[in-house]
């Protein structure tokens, strides 16, 4: 038995895709906001890096330093932001 052409795989894989239900709406938004969340939180580790005060408020309340650089401190933008600063 040979493999299928890769053309009849995508062809298939395609069919298979359009017979699930549409993801979500809050999985959509999710997904449009990421690259905004991802460009925030580049900049706030940034400037986190650059400046002592901003780290140590940053490391003390989060929150309070996204809310007082004027960032939303939304659950995804949090949880970049601590992955980042994991990671760095």
């Amino acid at each position: 038995m040979t493999d299928p052409p890769p053309e009849h795989e995508a062809e298939a894989l395609g069919r298979l895709l359009a017979a699930l239900p549409p993801p979500p709406e809050s999985w959509v938004e999710a997904a449009a906001a990421l690259p905004q969340t991802r460009r925030d939180a580049e900049r706030i580790v940034e400037l986190a890096t650059a400046d002592e005060t901003f780290r140590a408020a940053i490391l003390d309340d989060l929150e309070a330093a996204l809310r007082g650089a004027g960032y939303e401190p939304t659950p995804p933008l949090i949880a970049e932001i601590r992955a980042r600063l994991e990671d760095g």
